[in-house]
């Protein structure tokens, strides 16, 4: 973003600082300063001057001697008795009383700065002497003309300094664009120069006719032109705005205007395309002129329509290309065809020439996202995608397209020609694009560590034009309409420091406690978990939470019901995973043709399931913590894969403490409350070979077992496979450390084995008989109950036999081998009444 110094001392009631110390403070509290150029050291010794004289030269047919009158300002130059100073021109309309640019000798051509200096000298032209020469607009760098020398029509004097005459005595400041991404307004030098006011602590006052929401009123004129509008994505345009002029003079702009544009890097083409350029980079907001006559081709009106392209529809740009838009790109059109890239480029076939005199004028406000999709899909960067895809202001419209219409009569003699059409879905009663933001000072103090008062705030705000009320302590900022950034509390207070300045904010950190920063339980849970499965043999992996479509199919899971991305970096990375399972089952036939034989792959992570939403923050997706492991061997060991899945499970539960908290039912029958979760975590599994985890209070936290035989066959899988997937948060209770302490006397272990029918599960029997040991075991001791061995008889099915270890200790006494097997006797017989069990 290039700032004109010149441009912004027209809108200040003070002088600016010297540009060094401006630019620092640029830097510091505006935007980072990419670059500085002093526009007047390029027209270092450049004088105006008046042709007195201009004779034909003696010895060429396009030359001439010229005397020149430069009211004596260059010094060591030859003069003649009266005081002028001799040139010879080549230039087709050189002539006597002209206004010119005269670069004396010793100074260099403004065109040739940056590449090869072109120092001027006097030397000799066919004979007669030449001090310097006259200059055409192209030698001094505005413009592209070379036809002639610069005839100037302003108000000047011989001798006077032609930077200043053409306010070429200026600083270009290049802020950096990004520094601006969220600032729509510091794309215009209005917006820098309130932004500069501001920082330097001076109150900025909008022109009168910036401060109005209302278009300007004209005198109609007493031509009508037909003119339609028809916004088809109001949407994604929430403001359409045209106006029809004829009179139209097309040709070049002023002087000021022309000189302007250059400094600020855009090229001068016409008076009416220079307008629409100059409020552009005035105030941030891209406008466009259609020749009208072109637009309306043979028939009786205009219609302009705002919509999406059809299918095989073109449009010839101002660049010369010829192009389809995405289907989705806002454009403009006729009744019959594309007219221009709304927001991006206009067409070549409506371009305002030298034989326009009518035209339509448009100021609209376009979706900056949509700018932005379709400025990358086509790759056209211009200066309007530059400001449209940073989200102008609806409610400027209308006051900028009342200025264009008056620099339009006064520059190009047009006349409205009909009313100003404004297609606006947006409420212009209000005077704000967000609602005021309440706060107090103390809010802000906190935050900033100062100690500024409610009023102090509402100055630093009310010179950049925020509307300020103070109650107290209490402030209620409203922002001004072009201030599209400013939604909340944070927003306030990010803005009162940058004014203030950040460089001024006390440098003394904040006082904390140093008492330790209490662990998170879920970080020291997820690395108990890492160490119990490594130490069981498990390797831990990590997988990408996207997963492609089809690999939700193969694991028996419905992609429906996953979150699916956009905009995809790949095919394989489409939809966000339900569970982790099928991530792992992935991996499993990559490892076997690897040669590994038999492993186990574990991960914790996160999934998601559509529709489900966070309690807290109902707009955003729910996340489930998850941990998954699987079990694979190509070849068959002992036991069926199912328990060596539930053994590592096992061994984490127990490690946890959360064994006994816990029951295993068949996945067959299980109620699974309709859960969106629960149904695709337990989706790869087979039923009848596997089993939920549910806890006393009927929740149930996971899944383990064997894999469908369509997962393991569409997966590669070996046939000994098997896994879990639980949610670790059930093991989070259990964090909190325990001290018991090892009793000082001997522990004595006894086995007892107790034959049950084989249709009765072991946890139900585990669970009991643990419950009768605690209340029958002496007081004051330590007891600890794990199975043994599970074994079943091949010719008695109908039962099964169950070995279980007591291991017990008193903290008072010497237990006897007597006294603990009187304790599993009265266990026994529980057993025995409760489940028909018989001790052996």
């Amino acid at each position: 973003m290039k700032v004109s110094l010149n441009c912004v001392q027209q809108y200040l009631d003070f002088e600016l600082p010297p540009a060094d110390e401006l630019v620092e403070r640029i830097g510091s509290q505006l935007g980072a300063v990419e670059g500085v150029e002093n526009v007047a050291e390029k027209y270092q010794g450049v004088v105006v001057a008046k042709v007195v004289s201009c004779l034909k030269h003696p010895d060429s047919d396009h030359l001439h001697v010229c005397l020149i009158d430069d009211g004596g300002k260059a010094t060591g130059v030859e003069r003649d008795a009266s005081g002028y100073v001799q040139v010879v021109c080549g230039a087709p309309n050189v002539r006597e009383g002209l206004l010119v640019a005269w670069l004396p000798p010793g100074s260099t051509v403004p065109e040739s700065i940056g590449h090869e200096p072109f120092v001027l000298s006097t030397r000799e032209l066919r004979g007669v002497k030449s001090n310097g020469m006259l200059a055409s607009p192209r030698e001094l760098a505005l413009g592209d003309s070379h036809d002639g020398i610069l005839d100037i029509r302003v108000e000047a004097q011989p001798g006077d300094d032609f930077a200043s005459v053409y306010g070429l005595n200026d600083t270009i400041i290049d802020i950096e664009n990004k520094m601006f991404t969220h600032r729509p307004d510091c794309f215009g030098q209005l917006g820098v120069a309130r932004e500069i006011a501001g920082i330097l602590g001076h109150k900025f006052t909008s022109p009168e006719w910036y401060g109005q929401t209302k278009t300007a009123q004209f005198d109609q004129a007493a031509e009508t032109l037909p003119l339609q509008v028809q916004n088809e994505l109001p949407n994604l345009v929430p403001r359409f705005m045209v106006v029809p002029l004829s009179n139209v003079a097309v040709g070049p702009s002023p002087a000021w205007l022309q000189t302007f544009l250059q400094r600020v890097g855009v090229r001068p083409i016409s008076n009416v395309v220079d307008i629409t350029n100059y409020l552009m980079l005035l105030t941030g907001q891209p406008m466009h002129a259609y020749d009208y006559d072109k637009l309306r081709g043979n028939r009786e009106q205009v219609t302009l329509v705002v919509r999406n392209p059809k299918p095989g529809e073109n449009v010839k740009l101002l660049n010369g290309k010829t192009l389809s838009p995405r289907s989705e790109a806002i454009v403009i059109a006729t009744e019959n065809e594309l007219v221009g890239i709304g927001g991006v480029m206009g067409g070549a076939d409506t371009e305002v020439d030298s034989t326009t005199t009518r035209i339509v004028l448009e100021c609209a406000t376009f979706d900056m996202y949509s700018i932005r999709r379709t400025s990358m899909a086509h790759g056209l960067f211009t200066d309007a995608v530059s400001r449209f895809n940073k989200g102008q202001s609806p409610l400027q419209n209308g006051a900028i397209v009342g200025e264009a219409v008056r620099l339009l009569r006064e520059l190009s003699g047009a006349a409205l020609a009909g009313p100003v059409i404004d297609n606006c879905q947006f409420d212009l009663s209000r005077r704000w694009v967000h609602p005021p933001v309440p706060l107090n000072a103390e809010f802000v103090n906190a935050r900033l560590g100062l100690n500024l008062t409610a009023h102090d705030m509402q100055q630093l705000l009310e010179n950049v034009e925020f509307t300020v009320t103070v109650d107290g302590d209490e402030l209620t900022v409203t922002t001004p309409f072009w201030r599209t950034d400013i939604e909340t509390r944070e927003d306030v207070v990010e803005e009162i420091g940058r004014l203030y300045g950040f460089d001024k904010l006390p440098l003394e950190l904040p006082v904390r406690s140093i008492t330790p920063a209490a662990k998170d339980p879920l970080f020291e849970l997820k690395s108990t978990v890492r160490a119990v499965l490594a130490k069981a043999g498990a390797n831990e992996v990590l997988t990408y939470s996207f997963v492609h479509g089809n690999l939700l199919e193969k694991a028996g899971q419905d992609k429906a019901a996953a979150f699916q991305v956009g905009n995809a970096l790949s095919p394989d990375l489409q939809y966000y995973r339900l569970s982790l399972t099928p991530s792992l089952l992935d991996k499993i036939h990559l490892n076997i043709k690897a040669g590994y034989d038999r492993f186990a792959l574990f991960e914790i992570g996160k999934a998601h399931v559509l529709g489900e939403t966070d309690q807290a923050e109902p707009d955003v997706p729910k996340e489930a913590n998850a941990l998954s492991m699987v079990y694979a061997s190509k070849q068959a060991a002992e036991g069926a894969p199912y328990y060596q899945a539930k053994q590592y499970l096992t061994v984490l539960l127990e490690a946890c403490q959360v064994n006994e908290k816990v029951a295993f039912e068949p996945l067959a029958g299980a109620d699974l409350y309709d859960n969106p979760w629960l149904e695709q975590m337990t989706a790869p599994f087979e039923p009848a070979r596997a089993a939920v985890l549910r806890d006393k209070q009927g929740l149930v936290w996971g899944v383990v077992g064997e894999f469908k035989a369509s997962v393991r066959k569409s997966l590669k899988l070996p046939d000994y496979a098997a896994g879990f997937e639980v949610d670790p948060l059930l093991f989070l209770a259990s964090q909190a450390t325990r001290y018991v302490p090892l009793p000082r006397f001997p522990k004595v272990s006894q086995d007892i084995t107790l034959k049950v029918a084989g249709g009765l599960p072991y946890g139900e029997l585990y669970g009991f008989i643990s419950t009768k040991l605690a209340e029958v075991k002496p007081d004051h001791s330590n007891a600890q109950f794990t199975l043994l061995d599970i074994y079943q008889r091949p010719d008695d099915e109908s039962h099964k036999q169950l070995t279980f270890r007591l291991n017990i200790a008193s903290y008072e006494m010497t237990l006897t081998d007597k006294e603990v097997s009187k304790l599993l006797e009265q266990v026994a017989q529980a057993a025995s009444e409760k489940f028909n069990a018989e001790q052996i």
